[in-house]
């Protein structure tokens, strides 16, 4: 049977990420997020719950995460769930949990970090999973990170007119109905 693993969340950061090397000087990033779900009850009363998950990051995506997001930042992630188990050294017995590890993550917000949707596409950054090994992005981010300090901002480049026409399997070889064997 196929398995499928797969996890897109949206939320704000708990704590300031932590980077971390692994003996092979992979760069390694772990920061707590935090995503928020609004509901009305049957009565109409207004509801929220949140959840709160671990995320850990490789390589350069690693490095970009714990240079450009601290506690609180809004950040968009992609990835799939690790469960981890381990034996509980103080209280004795077993302890589990559900973390989810990066392939790409993108900015949200304006430059100051605000929450809404801020101007022009916002960055994308893709990375595979824990074999990545520290290798550059698949594909360039689409705009810079944004601005630290009070280095002014650049000059707004006007929107395009249209998007580019978008691939919707990438690379793929093209499919026709000839070679479908039944």
């Amino acid at each position: 049977m196929a398995s499928y693993n797969k996890i897109i969340m949206m939320g704000n950061l708990t704590r300031d990420p932590q980077l971390k090397y692994l003996p092979n000087q992979t760069p390694l990033v772990e920061f707590g997020l935090a995503s928020n779900r609004k509901f009305k009850l049957a009565s109409g009363e207004d509801r929220e719950e949140v959840c709160f998950v671990d995320c850990t990051a490789f390589g350069k995506q690693a490095e970009v995460i714990n240079q450009y997001f601290t506690k609180g930042k809004p950040i968009f992630i992609d990835g799939r769930l690790k469960y981890d188990s381990w034996e509980d050294k103080q209280g004795g017995g077993k302890r589990s949990k559900l973390s989810i590890v990066i392939d790409r993550f993108e900015f949200v917000g304006g430059r100051d970090g605000a929450g809404g949707g801020g101007g022009g596409a916002p960055a994308n950054y893709e990375g595979g999973d824990d074999q990545s090994q520290g290798r550059p992005p698949a594909r360039p981010p689409m705009n810079r990170p944004p601005q630290q300090g009070n280095r002014p901002a650049p000059p707004q480049r006007p929107a395009p007119s249209a998007p580019p026409p978008e691939q919707p399997f990438g690379d793929e070889p093209e499919f026709k109905e000839d070679d479908i064997p039944f």
